[in-house]
């Protein structure tokens, strides 16, 4: 009995004051899945030859990104928001122009003023049931109403855009009478066109203040980029319209003027994304860049009919404004395709950012307050 007391006490753990005494029984297989076999085999489930390498041994990529897995989630947005931009910006662009003429040049083109109310306060209206129709109810775009934030695009956009429309309609209804009336009605028209301009820009820094690569890198050159663009689309819509030689030739001005802005910019804003050659692609390759560059060759074809001789003509000056108009909206939908494209490419979010460009061109460099270092974090003694 003592022997094998002793053969026991030989064969056992050495005790541990530390608790780190671990029965090497409660690693034994048991129960009823213990002798189970495995029915898959092993080339199945090949092994990386990754797992055997030294983490200096990794081969270096020269564009790494987290598993090819994109970084961003594309917008949800639907076809009625780049709608939205379209109408929008024809619709500010508009009543910018009926308030420019009724305040530089009163009583000088009647039908002009008519019809810029008119399309001013149905491109409010139809803005607004797009805008609804994205949202999905329209209790949604009246709980935006109650809060107002000037940091916010979106905020300031909806406040402009019901604005508008207010103004607009207090334009149609009491412009041209007489009375306190006709000078409401004046005010208003004045207000339209105010509120006119930011229509149709706030669109564009809509969309710049975004993650999306390609809609970030080009923040500087997209409000300036819808602006041209919106008053390309009202000046192409207003010369379908019959109205007066004299009336026809400000139209003329104020499309070719837009259509050059809209070339400039696009141009522009082509280099600052070329910047990123992974987020360049987007408006270069799939629909997106298909429809980009049908909107550039587009506008620039509409451009050239408004300056060959015989652009007076109606049937010439017609097909500019519908060539004017395909452009307009081809550059819409475009940029909402090569945003959403450039959200599903990991490389186009990764490469800006090592750049220094996107979020970090704004924020600058993150400080290092170590220099290098690693943080060092002093442990308590206990005695």
């Amino acid at each position: 009995m003592k022997r094998l007391q002793g053969e026991q006490e030989r064969t056992a753990l050495p005790a541990r004051a530390d608790g780190r005494n671990v029965d090497p029984a409660l690693g034994t297989l048991s129960g009823e899945g213990a002798h189970q076999q495995v029915k898959r085999l092993a080339a199945e489930h090949p092994t990386p030859d990754t797992v055997a390498q030294l983490p200096s041994e990794f081969p270096a990529q020269p564009s790494p990104t987290y598993y090819d897995q994109p970084m961003l989630k594309a917008p949800v947005w639907t076809w009625a928001i780049p709608a939205y931009f379209y109408v929008g910006g024809l619709a500010g662009a508009t009543s910018a122009l009926g308030a420019a003429s009724a305040l530089l040049a009163p009583g000088r083109h009647p039908d002009l003023l008519r019809a810029s109310r008119w399309v001013g306060t149905a491109g409010d209206v139809v803005s607004a049931a797009l805008l609804i129709d994205d949202l999905g109810r329209p209790s949604r775009f009246l709980h935006m109403l109650r809060v107002f934030r000037v940091t916010s695009p979106m905020s300031v956009g909806t406040y402009v855009l019901s604005l508008s429309g207010a103004c607009n309609t207090a334009s149609l209804v009491l412009g041209g009478r007489p009375g306190v009336a006709g000078r409401l009605g004046r005010y208003a028209e004045l207000g339209a066109g105010a509120l006119g301009l930011a229509l149709c820009t706030y669109t564009g820094v809509l969309i710049a203040n975004t993650a999306v690569p390609v809609w970030q890198l080009g923040h500087r050159e997209l409000p300036v980029l819808f602006a041209g663009s919106a008053v390309s689309s009202a000046a192409s819509l207003l010369q379908l319209f019959p109205l007066g030689e004299r009336e026809q030739r400000l139209l003329h001005r104020y499309g070719v003027v837009g259509k050059a802005v809209e070339l400039a910019a696009g141009h522009a804003l082509e280099r600052s994304v070329k910047r990123a050659p992974q987020a360049a692609r987007s408006l270069k390759e799939g629909l997106s860049g298909a429809l980009w560059q049908a909107s550039k060759v587009l506008t620039a074809a509409s451009l050239a009919l408004s300056l060959l001789p015989g652009r007076h003509r109606p049937l010439q000056r017609r097909a500019a404004a519908l060539l004017g108009t395909a452009g307009a909206l081809a550059l819409r939908f475009g940029l909402m395709k090569a945003g959403a494209r450039s959200t599903l490419n990991p490389r186009a979010s990764f490469e800006p950012q090592r750049a220094g460009l996107g979020a970090a061109a704004v924020l600058g460099p993150t400080p290092d307050p170590q220099g290098g270092k690693p943080f060092s974090f002093p442990l308590p003694v206990v005695s």
